[in-house]
């Protein structure tokens, strides 16, 4: 069964909230109407990897550092969005979500738990995405609040 419910932020967050959970409802209907037509995930795999990589080149930090990388991907309003706790060190970036909108989202949709598991793993693309543009980062996806556990646990670490 999954758990997400979220603590209050205040307003701010709940609206930003909302404009994720927005986003998180387009793609769920742009996924089952791309199902409908006979097309597997793999289309939304690669662009959602595909958008990922293009932020990771355009939106954070172009560094190989993690404590500099870190700050750009895990803003202040992320985090309270997520309630991400961030633990930053030279060698590794670990993030545990507490809440997350999109699962919300689906949750309001209707969608099976099987279908939110894989809708995750498919947003979760975009962070590997992300990842991609850095040579120097690895990434790793750890527990998941799509497949009931009380936290997403998401790391990108130095390569060695």
């Amino acid at each position: 069964m999954i758990k997400n419910t979220p603590t209050d932020r205040g307003q701010h967050i709940d609206d930003l909230r909302g404009a994720i959970e927005h986003r998180a409802t387009w793609f769920y209907l742009l996924i089952k109407e791309a199902k409908k037509r006979g097309l597997d995930y793999d289309f939304a795999r690669d662009a959602i990897f595909s958008c990922g990589a293009f932020h990771g080149g355009h939106k954070f930090a172009k560094t190989d550092n993690l404590v500099e990388f870190g700050p750009t991907f895990a803003t202040e309003n992320v985090k309270n969005i997520f309630e991400m706790d961030v633990t930053t060190s030279p060698e590794e970036m670990y993030i545990e979500f507490h809440y997350c909108p999109l699962v919300s989202a689906w949750q309001k949709l209707g969608a099976t738990e099987e279908e939110i598991e894989i809708l995750c793993d498919i947003a979760m693309d975009g962070d590997r995405g992300i990842a991609s543009a850095y040579p120097a980062f690895e990434f790793e996806l750890g527990k998941t609040i799509a497949k009931g556990d009380d936290v997403c646990q998401v790391w990108f670490r130095k390569k060695k």
